[in-house]
């Protein structure tokens, strides 16, 4: 149980960091729950999805997933790092907090945080590991570190005021540049 825990923080210590970078635009409840239960589902499907793909899929994806997920934040992260920085003509923009974070970003964001979790998946298997346990423990982790994340986000943003939505997408830039890498 203490390895599945291990395992399950390991997994969403990039989950931590995504959320910094969106809760650095500033969010409210709803959009808290969103992300978590979001970043939650993903984090814990994604290694049921490796799991019923079998050995064959995961193993020659092997480190691709990682630079899909890679991938995947860097778009995302530019966009809205861009979107940002780009002059309006109606006035500054306002600020994505509450209602300005789309779905579809959402789980584009959380699918590249938490592809490369289809290895994991297999190794569930492997080790024959409870697949409930292992779901619950790994969904209950990532939520609980992405309300931190988020958390500790909205206290930067409000630091920096009016370039949080900019500040954040950075992040999410630098998320998908350190799994590229290997950091994360």
């Amino acid at each position: 149980m203490v390895a599945l825990l291990l395992v399950a923080v390991a997994l969403g210590v990039s989950n931590l960091a995504g959320a910094v970078g969106i809760g650095m635009a500033g969010v409210g409840g709803r959009v808290r729950l969103r992300v978590g239960i979001v970043f939650g589902l993903f984090e814990a499907g994604m290694p049921v999805l490796g799991l019923l793909l079998g050995r064959g899929l995961t193993h020659s994806l092997g480190h691709t997933t990682r630079w899909i997920g890679a991938v995947l934040l860097v778009i995302v992260g530019g966009y809205t790092a861009i979107r940002a920085a780009r002059p309006r003509a109606d006035g500054p923009a306002a600020p994505a907090g509450a209602s300005g974070l789309k779905t579809g970003r959402l789980a584009v964001t959380g699918l590249a945080l938490s592809i490369d979790n289809l290895a994991v998946g297999f190794a569930l298997g492997a080790y024959r590991v409870n697949l409930i346990v292992a779901v619950c423990v790994i969904g209950a982790v990532s939520v609980a570190l992405s309300l931190v994340g988020l958390e500790l986000g909205d206290r930067l943003g409000a630091r920096i005021v009016n370039r949080g939505e900019l500040a954040g997408g950075l992040v999410l830039v630098g998320v998908g540049v350190a799994l590229a890498t290997g950091v994360l």
